[in-house]
């Protein structure tokens, strides 16, 4: 009866085979395959995986309490361990032992006060190891310690770096660029030595990292560093010298490493930074003690304006302050509505006149010789010409030919006046930075060297 039925289904198979069929499902993934359990051990292998587990807890600190049984392959874990890591590392050793079939993990964690106080023993061994290291450590303190000091006494050779370098400024900053020099390299000896090389490499790269942002920040400061160094290189100007920094004037009491300091013509001090100073435009008054002024007087348009400059030359030539050469000159600037502007120049040597009083006295001067020439110096007029059928206005007449003539006969020069202002140059202020400068002993901060040129 059941060899009939199973040759009927070996018949009807093959016609449910070539019927359509709807589309399989996707394949799930195949669990994993594990390996065979055995169906009868050894009669040696408890012992011998119990052994073994006995012998590998015995040699791990962490794992003294535990306590190994094994029986059929499975092996039962009990005892007490420091942590839950421990827990799981005890598991994970055991099921690596061939022959083990599971593990029945019994730890439990050790939470007694004397199990938990372990800390205290590692604390004792590393204070144990520190005194142990003391005199390693010894060692590299003294190595570091004789580099910094050898970098610190070369240093101190102030004589040779002052020789070296070409101002005080840039020879402080070699010296500090030594003793920086000698103090690292003392201490990468000495961390090399207590084999701490990872330690200053990480050190060294976030030094590296703090000095990129503090750069950032810090531009300016830095920008300004540059700049005094390049100042004391370069020397642009004196103490004491008269300049134009932009718009700034003064006289220089001294460069320091942040700041040029003058004092204004006021006599209150002007402090710019540096930085400022090295790209502003300098006018220095002081280099050439030849120094040009000029000034501007308008004569009447119906005036000889040849005669007019004529006249003011003779007269800064006669003036004793003003130089033979270059001799002073006289220009027409321009044609007003109701004058002819002339231009004025002479030239002073301003070690023996003041520029201001020289200008000034020669501007009185020339005014008067041109007056009592009979030029006229007239204000802003306008003349107003009407038709010839129209009577004139009495506001003024046109002058005659005869009185034209005469007009012309009184333009003889102007005799040289007998006395003089004083010209003298002031030193006021110039003595004010002289005692500024020797007081408090600053001279000696001062970058500017009178020894070398200037640019």
């Amino acid at each position: 009866m059941i060899a009939s039925l199973v040759a009927a289904v070996s018949l009807v198979a093959p016609a449910y085979a070539i019927l359509p069929t709807d589309p399989a499902p996707a394949a799930e993934e195949p669990a994993p395959v594990q390996a065979p359990i055995e169906q009868a051990p050894d009669d040696g292998d408890d012992p011998r995986i119990q052994e073994r587990l006995e012998g590998i807890y015995a040699e791990l600190p962490a794992f003294s309490d535990v306590r190994v049984t094994v029986r059929e392959g499975v092996v039962a874990l009990e005892g007490t361990v420091g942590d839950t890591e421990a827990i799981a590392r005890a598991e994970n050793i055991a099921a690596r032992v061939a022959g083990v079939v599971t593990v029945e993990n019994r730890l439990e964690r050790d939470l007694s006060v004397e199990g938990n106080l372990s800390v205290f023993g590692q604390l004792s061994d590393m204070f144990d190891g520190f005194v142990n290291a003391l005199p390693l450590f010894a060692v590299a303190a003294l190595t570091a310690l004789a580099f910094g000091v050898t970098g610190y006494v070369i240093a101190g050779l102030g004589f040779l770096w002052d020789r070296i370098a070409p101002n005080a400024f840039l020879a402080d900053l070699i010296r500090s660029a030594i003793r920086f020099v000698f103090v690292i390299g003392g201490l990468v000896i000495a961390l090399d030595m207590l084999g701490a090389g990872a330690l200053l490499g990480a050190v060294l790269g976030g030094a590296g990292v703090v000095g990129i942002a503090l750069g950032f920040a810090m531009r300016d400061t830095i920008e300004n560093y540059v700049a005094s160094l390049m100042l004391s290189l370069r020397q642009p100007f004196r103490p004491n010298d008269h300049v134009l920094i932009d718009d700034l004037e003064g006289r220089v009491i001294r460069l320091t490493s942040r700041a040029t300091i003058l004092m204004t013509l006021d006599g209150n001090h002007l402090r710019i930074p540096n930085a400022q100073v090295f790209k502003a435009v300098i006018l220095n008054y002081t280099r050439n003690p030849q120094r040009r002024f000029e000034f501007e007087l308008g004569v009447d348009a119906d005036d000889d304006p040849r005669a007019a400059m004529k006249l003011g030359y003779e007269t800064l030539a006669a003036l004793p302050f003003v130089l033979d050469d270059p001799e002073p000159a006289a220009r027409i600037r321009n044609v007003g509505d109701s004058n002819i502007v002339i231009l004025f120049l002479a030239w002073v040597d301003q070690r023996e006149a003041d520029w201001e009083k020289s200008r000034s006295a020669a501007i009185a001067a020339v005014k008067d010789a041109l007056e009592e020439a009979g030029f006229a110096l007239p204000e802003p007029i306008y003349r107003l010409r009407f038709d010839g059928r129209t009577d004139p206005l009495p506001i003024g007449r046109m002058a005659t030919a005869t009185e034209a003539q005469q007009k012309k006969e009184r333009r003889a020069p102007a005799p040289a006046p007998t006395t003089h202002e004083d010209v003298r140059p002031e030193s006021e202020i110039a003595d004010m930075v002289e005692q500024e400068r020797r007081s408090d002993g600053e001279q000696a901060k001062d970058l500017l060297d009178t020894k070398r040129p200037v640019e």
